[in-house]
C-alpha cells in the first residue's frame, strides 16, 4: 500500500512555502450570503502568484528536494495548464530546466504564461499521449518528474491552502473544493479533519468530465473514454490517481455540475467577488447551493477558489448568455447531482 500524506506534511510544507507563496485572502459577498442565508468565505487562489493554487504542490516538491540537498537536473510535468504554469515557475525559482507534456487543447493563455516562465513545452494530440510521454522522459538521468496531484509532496503543498484558509476563518461548517484530479480536495481534506473534523468536506467536477463520481460510484478507479469537453478545463483530467482516491472516498459528499451551471457560477462570481475567477473555480457553487437549501440554519462554508487563469476564447464561451440580468433563482439551482 503506497504510503500517505498527513497533516504533519502540510505543516512542514507551509513552513518551507512561507515568503516563496501568497497567503491569499479571504472574500466574501454580503448579497450572496444574504441570498443563501449562510456566511460563504471564498479562499481566492485566483490571487495566488500564477494564478492558481498549483504552485503550492510544484513549489513544496522542489523547496523539500532543496531541503534535502537533492535538487535534480531537470525537471518534467504533464498538465493542462495550472501545474504546468507552476512548474515552470518554481523550476525558474530553482534555476533548473523544465519540459512540460501537455494535449494541443491546452488553454492558449496557460501554455503562454507556461512559455514566459522559461519551460519548454511539448503538445500531442490528447492527454494519453502526453502523460505517456512525460513517463519516458522522467526515467532520463537527473530528471524529477512533478506530477500533477498525484505525490504526497504535491498533496502537502496544495493543502496549505485550506490550512491558511481555517487558519483566518475560524470555525467552518463546511469545506467545498473543486475536484480535478483530486489533489486540492485530497489537501483539504486532510487540513480540515485535523484542524476542523467537525466540518464536512464536499467535492464537485463536471458533469462532462465525471470520473472522479463514478469512481467513487463503483469503487475502483475510472477512466474518461474520451478526452472531455468542459467549460472547467482545470478538471478535465481522465482520471483520478490512486493518492488522491484513497481520500476522495472520505469525502462527505460529491457533486456532479452541468455546464450551463458552470458558466452561471462563473459570471456569479466574478460579479459579487470582483475578481477573475476560472471556471474550474465556479464548479463547487452548485454544491454550496444544495448543501444552502439542504441547511436551514445559518452556517459558515469556506469555498477554495482554485484559479483565475482563462484565455479570450473561454470568456467567449462563458459570456455566450448573460445571467447576471436577473438575481440567481436558488430555488431553481437544483441541477447538480449528488
Amino acid at each position: 500500500m503506497m504510503a500517505q500524506p498527513n497533516f504533519d506534511d502540510i505543516l512542514a510544507a507551509a513552513r518551507r512555502l512561507e515568503g516563496k507563496v501568497k497567503r491569499t485572502p479571504l472574500l466574501e459577498s454580503s448579497l450572496l450570503n444574504k441570498w443563501l442565508g449562510h456566511r460563504i468565505l471564498f479562499k481566492a487562489e485566483c490571487l495566488q502568484t500564477i494564478g492558481a493554487f498549483k504552485l503550492r504542490g510544484a513549489l513544496n516538491v522542489l523547496a523539500k528536494c532543496a531541503e534535502n540537498d537533492c535538487l535534480p537536473t531537470r525537471v518534467v510535468a504533464n498538465s493542462s495548464g495550472n501545474h504546468a504554469q507552476a512548474v515552470a515557475y518554481a523550476a525558474t525559482l530553482f534555476k533548473i530546466p523544465a519540459t512540460i507534456f501537455a494535449a494541443d487543447t491546452i488553454s492558449p493563455i496557460k501554455a503562454a504564461a507556461t512559455r514566459s516562465y522559461g519551460a519548454q513545452l511539448k503538445l500531442f494530440e490528447n492527454r494519453v499521449l502526453a502523460d505517456a510521454a512525460v513517463q519516458q522522459a522522467a526515467s532520463e538521468p537527473g530528471t524529477l518528474w512533478i506530477p500533477p496531484f498525484n505525490d504526497n509532496d504535491v498533496i502537502a503543498g496544495q493543502g496549505t491552502a485550506t490550512y491558511e484558509a481555517l487558519q483566518d476563518a475560524g470555525q467552518v461548517d463546511a469545506v467545498f473544493g473543486p475536484c480535478g484530479g483530486g489533489g486540492l480536495l485530497s489537501g483539504a481534506l486532510i487540513a480540515t479533519r485535523a484542524m476542523q473534523p467537525e466540518a464536512v468536506v464536499i467535492g464537485a467536477e463536471p458533469e462532462q468530465a465525471n470520473d472522479a463520481s463514478r469512481s467513487l460510484q463503483s469503487g475502483i478507479i475510472e477512466h474518461l473514454p474520451r478526452p472531455a469537453k468542459t467549460l472547467a478545463d482545470g478538471a478535465a483530467t481522465p482520471s483520478v490517481g490512486e493518492l488522491t482516491f484513497t481520500w476522495l472516498q472520505q469525502l462527505d459528499d460529491f457533486y456532479e455540475v452541468n455546464e450551463v451551471q458552470i458558466a452561471y457560477w462563473t459570471q456569479w462570481l466574478q460579479h459579487l467577488l470582483k475578481v477573475h475567477v476560472e471556471p474550474t473555480s465556479a464548479l463547487s457553487m452548485a454544491a454550496v447551493t444544495a448543501w444552502a437549501v439542504e441547511n436551514p440554519t445559518p452556517k459558515t462554508a469556506l469555498v477554495m477558489l482554485s484559479g483565475g487563469n482563462i484565455s479570450a476564447s473561454g470568456m467567449q464561451q462563458i459570456w455566450q448568455q448573460d445571467y447576471l440580468l436577473q438575481p440567481p433563482n436558488l430555488t431553481e439551482q437544483d441541477d447538480a447531482n449528488a
